[in-house]
């Protein structure tokens, strides 16, 4: 309580005095660009997805625009401490997302290197993925996806070495026969997305859907 007099939680975007459990006030909220795609219809993530591997359903919640409160959002999220914006993304995420009577079997998100993740201290994805897990219901696996290689952040890589992925991942135990929810933060070339795509499937009789909180169109 005190914490919260002294370092009163303040808007993202306009550094207004906000509820503690909120991420940007209700004028900048306004400014925030959601994608309003349809899980189960075709959209930009899904178009580019099937160039790349057979996915089934694809969802992104917001616009990755240059410049955007959407992407001062992610990279507060992934950079600047503000684990809990993982939490909100998800609540706006539970709002936008009906998964009706095809509900994916699994929750996979996009690992850190360990190196990384003491880094950070966090994985941005996590929290996320939990609070979507505990709504509806679906189990998570933070283990079973394992990344390989330490690297620098892909926002500070060029497009050229962005590309750069192969067996950058891998899965850490035999699953067959499910349909598995791949999780990121944004969808820019689908290489990362792609790269772990393809070891799910490849480990077995699986199917693949994608959800992202921001995409890159």
């Amino acid at each position: 309580m005190i914490l919260d007099l002294l370092f009163p939680n303040r808007c993202i975007h306009c550094n207004r005095i906000i509820d503690p459990e909120l991420l940007v006030c209700d004028l900048c909220f306004s400014q925030i660009h959601f994608t309003h795609y349809n899980y189960f219809e075709n959209n930009p993530v899904k178009e580019k997805c099937n160039l790349f591997f057979p996915v089934e359903n694809t969802f992104a919640l917001i616009q990755f625009e240059e410049e955007s409160l959407s992407r001062k959002m992610i990279h507060d999220l992934k950079y600047r401490n503000r684990e809990k914006a993982g939490k909100i993304l998800a609540e706006w995420t539970i709002e936008r997302l009906d998964f009706k009577d095809e509900k994916p079997d699994l929750l996979v998100s996009v690992p850190l290197h360990p190196k990384k993740l003491k880094e950070r201290g966090y994985n941005q994805l996590h929290l996320f993925t939990e609070t979507l897990s505990s709504f509806y219901n679906i189990p998570f696996d933070h283990q079973l996806i394992k990344r390989n290689y330490y690297s620098k952040a892909q926002a500070l890589k060029d497009k050229k070495h962005r590309l750069e992925s192969i067996n950058t991942f891998s899965v850490t135990y035999p699953i067959s026969g499910k349909h598995i929810l791949l999780i990121d933060d944004v969808f820019t070339t689908g290489n990362t997305v792609s790269s772990i795509a393809w070891e799910i499937l490849n480990a077995g009789n699986n199917k693949l859907s994608v959800l992202v909180m921001a995409v890159d169109v």
